[in-house]
């Protein structure tokens, strides 16, 4: 088939787990890759022969104190949330690119325009992310957490819909809310899998540091608070390069980074899926500094709930917090041995049978479609509510679906 993968391109997460199942796609049908800002970056210059279009990005603009700024963040998105929203020369110009390509097929990670487009065009879809579990998944959002997850598991079914298939990586298990949802491990590359961890304890080797947004959430109270370490810390994702007494200050790159993370004893890190994933596949403790976003405040609390690692402040890190955190590095470790998993098989396996569910169904779509003008082909159903006593209740609507359970 001739499928258009569009890739979110705030982090850079999104790209890493779509550049681990691009090479089995490619050797299936024909991709045309849709993806901005960092995506983009890490996507085009691979080199897999597949066409990259550039596509606009929706990101977090920061405060002075290295936090969202809620102002500056609605500011900057405000015209492409238009543009998306209502139609604009972006949403033309991805449509346009879907009918000069002839796009039977989207698959989407995150990505809205992506998303939106397939729609317009009547065109089947795909999700493959991670922040679906949040929108297609049953609740489990602690309680000080229940409103934000709440409001943006609403946000993102009216942004992105309820596609025809859902396909959901996480490093954590949830339990789907529809039918037509498949939650599978974590996506791992192969330089991941090829590389073997080095054993280390709290006392010896270093601390790994990633940030990503580094320019914005690398800020003073946690450079005092690594400088302050009796051992080395390894940083990644901020703009500063070479060694400063404790500190090695890294460039990016994909191929040190992943031999850094299997070498180091610990992982200080913002909270995203992709890179806890890989920290739990090598057994590296993970203390999590969550940006905002609901999303990596989820994957902080579920990084302290299984037992693998602590949440932490990133406005207001200090030593004592590294220092409690590493005080349990043994208890962690032993807990990350049972929540190693690499669910890449079972996405593969997962896409290949979404994507033939979805060849059969269009001889039907097509017919409709010259029949009645339009597809016929009903969306997912919320799935029926289950009484206390065990008796099936009323078909629940969308708005129950995101009630606590």
């Amino acid at each position: 088939m001739r499928i258009a993968y569009g890739v979110m391109g705030y982090g850079r997460g999104h790209a890493m787990r779509t550049s681990a199942v691009l090479p089995e796609l490619l050797a299936e049908h024909e991709v045309t890759l849709f993806a901005g800002g960092d995506a983009y970056e890490v996507l085009a210059p691979l080199d897999t022969h597949v066409p990259t279009v550039r596509i606009p990005t929706i990101g977090y603009a920061y405060n002075e104190r290295g936090g969202h700024s809620t102002v500056q963040t609605l500011r900057r998105n405000f015209s492409p949330m238009a543009d998306l929203l209502f139609g604009g020369p972006a949403s033309d110009f991805v449509a346009d690119e879907f009918k000069s390509r002839g796009i039977e097929l989207v698959i989407s990670d995150s990505e809205a325009w992506t998303h939106r487009a397939a729609r317009k065009l009547r065109i089947p879809r795909i999700s493959f992310d991670h922040v679906g579990i949040i929108a297609y998944c049953k609740p489990h959002f602690p309680p000080d957490l229940w409103a934000l997850g709440y409001r943006d598991a609403l946000g993102y079914r009216s942004l992105m819909g309820v596609p025809e298939r859902i396909l959901i990586a996480s490093f954590y298990p949830a339990e789907a809310a529809y039918p037509g949802v498949q939650v599978v491990g974590p996506i791992l590359r192969d330089e991941v899998l090829q590389t073997q961890p080095t054993e280390r304890d709290a006392g010896s080797g270093f601390l790994l540091a990633y940030f990503n947004k580094g320019e914005h959430q690398y800020r003073p109270n946690i450079d005092r608070a690594l400088r302050q370490l009796d051992f080395p810390v390894v940083v990644y994702g901020t703009p500063f390069r070479g060694r400063v007494e404790n500190l090695d200050f890294r460039a990016p790159s994909n191929a040190g980074f992943i031999r850094d993370m299997a070498d180091c004893k610990a992982v200080l890190s913002t909270a995203g899926n992709q890179l806890i994933s890989e920290a739990i596949h090598f057994t590296k403790p993970i203390l999590a500094l969550p940006e905002e976003a609901f999303e990596q405040r989820l994957n902080a609390y579920m990084i302290e709930r299984m037992g693998i690692g602590m949440r932490g402040d990133r406005l207001n890190l200090n030593p004592s917090d590294i220092d409690r955190f590493l005080g349990n590095y043994d208890w962690y470790r032993g807990n990350m041995r049972d929540h190693v998993r690499d669910g890449r098989a079972e996405a593969r396996d997962s896409l290949r049978r979404f994507i033939e569910e979805i060849r059969r169904e269009q001889p039907l779509r097509a017919a409709t479609r010259k029949r009645w003008g339009r597809t016929t082909v009903k969306p997912l159903k919320p799935p029926a509510v289950v009484s206390a006593k065990g008796k099936p209740a009323a078909r629940a609507s969308r708005r129950n679906l995101i009630a606590p359970v």
